[in-house]
């Protein structure tokens, strides 16, 4: 296959680029980046060994282009070349296409298996096909007749198909949707046939979420090309499986339950997030940020600043959905993957970039026309529950215009519990909260089913919506009250009122702390057993909840938030720091951190790899660090400078050899020597662990147990490795259930291979922080369990409810099981009898 290497003076323009084509083929071309220098004051430029390199990673008999913006990277490119020997110089085309749409075309061109000049010809032909592709005229956003290449040799096939989601194609479906018909070379066509809609592209976000989809609607889906049978079949299995959503989980019902009759002060609104807060107001708003209009002489370089300014907001939203993930779990948290998807929107993009290029517009200004295009179009619909992603696109757009003309990120600092009041949040504003803080929220603007509602309920923060836009002029500190249950605020309340909600707010808040009490409590079993309760964690704050909660150490922190969102890795000082502190919030109660899992389906901007067909088999976890061992060594440096004090253990990610376990430990005893000789403190006696992961893990843990102190079993991997069945495509992803017996023998044989060597082993994939499988878990014998710090009171409850004998039989007929259905269904019968 033809190899691509992308040349720029900047290495964030080349690296959104690379991300932008990677998205259109699914990292199946060979696509390497050679941009930028290593100056930090200065780091624009181009390097000839780093074209050199980039050449020969992806060197293929096929050919390689190489795409270069202007000046020095044509000369650094055309001096990379002369360092390759004879034979391949032949096969390296220095091609003059635009950078962006020449990546794009060529990158389509190789994944559909065309030869270099085909490929070449594509790539200069790139302005070409866009125009033709949009026929867009005065920007408008509403193209449905472009096609990204000829398909007309193929027929086009048409399925029809009923949504059954109770929210219809929302925003979590919708990304869905587009993120499997982006996977195909087909073009790919879908049409309301309820609302009787134009058929619009289906690789477009927007346009997927304008057609109006609720439940019950009957779409049009159309493929038309090589691999149309197979996109249809994958779009099929999407409504089969419910799109991955469960909708016996309704959103809480919120009933309008009158405190006392209307009074002075009181305001009506919309029950939004149960609960009773009393505290002083606060106002918050977002900076407005003002929009220069201007002409600009070159335009290739304006959209390079929007590109730039694109990736950077694509880094913040995927660090946002990190913290998130913690915060109010995996599932509320993907409202963020369609954030990052509008970002990607093809459509949006060709439309910004028409502007900027055919009418020489400043970018903040084309920018803002077509998202102000996109939120209007929502506006327009007629079903309430689709205008109200406005908030989504207002959120994300904000976000990159904010990077545009460089503006700080507004963060809410309260030196004191308050009631937020606002006009509106938008879904980034609500997910940065603290609830420790913001005890309520008092909007003018907003639904129940909008995305800040949804993370504010996940929060625990109470709120009400939609009140009368009077209490945007009252003054900061004036004492208001609300009832998110009733859906009313009482400004300045009366002592009635302030009794009853009072007494409201206490008998919630001693509920929730004999629950809290409990949960300090260590988890012990009616017969006397006890299971240490950890916390999966992934950053400072998150250590601070989990304690709360009555975490008796952390089982897993996700180092993870250290390295992404940047463009260079951390240093040993500032890895150090956030280690010391976290370990110092714990107190001595023990700390596993898990060395860097990233790579494959986790990416590092800053390191240039070549994209791969499977990444979760691919380039990963330890996999990655051994090939990286100055980045290795820095991070095991700073968690032994923590571990001097502290109850610290290491954990290596995605271990599949004994050798890779013996590679790892090489290294961190360098990492020893070198802190002894310059006689700094660490636990020469630190414990090391592993990520069970990799059933090839699993069938070597007799030996593997006597080369670590401790085994983690990580469900998450370990059932999509066991099952086959890759866990992000929804044809399959059901396959990836950690309550299958297989998966659960797994875990079996780990135990008992852990006890036989004498090492203890705990369990903190997902499974873990799910009730079901309490008795199950208990039945097989992990010593330990870490979960989401929200999770931990319940966790711990369940395993007082329960014998040692009772889960042991339980996990024995679970083992004998067919499926894991059989097992959730098994499981309910024995402990609700």
């Amino acid at each position: 296959m033809v190899g691509i290497v992308i040349v720029s003076h900047s290495k964030l323009l080349a690296l959104g680029v690379q991300q932008l084509a990677v998205q259109m083929v699914q990292g199946n071309v060979p696509l390497a980046v050679a941009a930028g220098i290593e100056d930090a004051e200065n780091p624009l430029g181009t390097d000839p060994m780093q074209v050199y390199e980039a050449i020969a990673s992806v060197f293929s008999d096929d050919g390689v282009l190489v795409l270069m913006d202007l000046g020095s990277a044509l000369m650094s490119a055309e001096m990379a070349i002369e360092f390759l020997p004879e034979a391949q110089r032949k096969q390296v085309y220095l091609c003059e296409a635009p950078l962006v749409e020449g990546a794009i075309a060529a990158v389509v061109a190789a994944a559909a298996g065309k030869n270099i000049q085909q490929v070449i010809a594509e790539a200069r032909d790139a302005l070409v096909a866009k125009a033709t592709q949009l026929g867009i005229v005065s920007g408008q956003l509403s193209v449905v007749s472009g096609e990204f290449e000829s398909h007309s040799e193929y027929p086009t096939q048409e399925i029809r198909l009923t949504v059954s989601n109770r929210l219809g194609l929302h925003a979590r479906p919708a990304a869905l949707f587009v993120a499997t018909a982006s996977r195909f070379q087909s073009q790919i066509k879908v049409k309301n046939l309820t609302r009787n809609t134009e058929f619009v592209r289906g690789d477009s976000i927007n346009q997927v979420a304008i057609l109006g989809v609720r439940q019950g609607h009957e779409l049009a889906i159309s493929a038309t090309g090589a691999d149309a049978d197979e996109a249809l079949a994958a779009l099929q299995a999407l409504f089969a499986t419910n799109f991955g959503e469960d909708d016996t989980a309704l959103p809480p019902v919120t009933t309008q339950h009158q405190v006392t009759p209307a009074t002075p002060g009181e305001l009506s609104g919309i029950a939004a997030s149960p609960g009773v807060a009393i505290a002083p107001v606060v106002h918050y708003q977002s900076p407005i940020i003002p929009v220069p209009q201007y002409h600009v002489d070159n335009p290739e370089t304006e959209w390079r600043r929007l590109q730039t300014a694109i990736h950077t907001a694509q880094q913040e939203i995927q660090a946002l959905f990190s913290h998130a993930s913690i915060q109010i779990g995996d599932a509320e948290a993907a409202i963020f993957d369609a954030h990052l998807l509008f970002l990607e929107d093809p459509v949006l993009l060709e439309a910004v970039h028409e502007r900027i290029l055919d009418h020489h517009l400043n970018a903040e200004a084309a920018w803002q026309a077509v998202v102000d295009e996109v939120a209007n179009s929502y506006r327009t619909l007629e079903d309430s529950y689709l205008q109200e992603r406005v908030e989504d696109v207002v959120d994300v757009g904000q976000r990159v215009l904010r990077l545009l003309v460089g503006n700080v990120p507004s963060e809410l600092h309260l030196a004191e519990p308050a009631i937020l009041v606002a006009t509106d949040l938008t879904p980034s504003d609500t997910a940065a909260l603290d609830p420790t803080k913001v005890l309520g929220i008092c909007t003018t603007h907003g639904s129940a089913t909008s995305h800040s509602a949804i993370i504010a309920r996940t929060l625990g923060i109470p709120a009400v919506l939609g009140v009368d836009t009077d209490v945007l002029l009252l003054e900061d500190g004036t004492l208001m009250a609300l009832d998110g249950e009733s859906g009313k605020a009482w400004v300045e309340p009366e002592p009635d009122i302030l009794d009853l909600l009072e007494a409201k707010r206490e008998a919630w808040q001693t509920a929730t702390q004999e629950a809290q009490a409990a949960a300090h409590q260590p988890a012990i079993t009616r017969d006397g057993k006890q299971v240490r309760v950890f916390a999966n964690i992934g950053s400072i704050s998150d250590v601070q909840v989990a304690v709360a909660n009555g975490a008796e150490g952390v089982g897993l922190l996700r180092t993870e938030f250290l390295y992404l969102g940047r463009t260079n890795a951390p240093t040993e000082e500032e890895q150090y720091t956030v280690y010391q502190a976290i370990a110092q919030v714990l107190d001595g109660r023990p700390l596993i951190i898990r060395t860097l899992d990233v790579g494959g389906d986790k990416p590092l901007p800053y390191i240039v790899k070549v994209p791969e067909a499977n990444p979760f088999l691919g380039w990963r976890g330890i996999r990655f660090c051994l090939d990286h061992p100055d980045l290795f060594k820095t991070q095991l440096r700073a968690i032994l400078r923590a571990s001097a004090g502290h109850n610290i253990k290491v954990m290596l990610p995605m271990i599949a050899t004994v050798t890779e376990v013996r590679a790892a430990k090489a290294i961190l005893n360098e990492a020893q020597a070198e802190l002894k000789q310059a006689n700094i403190a660490f636990d020469k006696a630190i414990a090391v662990g592993i990520m069970i992961e990799v059933p090839a893990a699993v069938a070597i843990a007799d030996q593997l147990a006597g080369e670590v102190d401790f085994f983690s079993i990580g469900t998450n991997d370990l059932s999509q490795y066991v099952m086959a069945g890759d866990r992000t495509n929804p044809r399959v992803a059901s396959l990836a259930d950690a309550l299958h017996p297989a998966v659960l023998r797994m875990v079996q044989q780990t135990v008992q291979a852990a006890h036989a060597a004498g090492i203890w082993v705990g369990l903190c994939g997902e499974l873990a922080a799910d009730t079901l499988a309490t008795p199950i878990l208990l039945g097989l014998g992990l010593d330990e369990l870490s979960v989401n710090p929200q999770t931990i009171p319940v966790i711990k409850q369940a395993i007082a409810q329960l014998s040692v004998d009772e889960a042991v039989a339980i996990a024995a007929s679970a083992l004998q099981q067919d499926s894991a259905t059989q097992v959730r269904n098994l499981v309910q019968q024995l402990t609700h009898k």
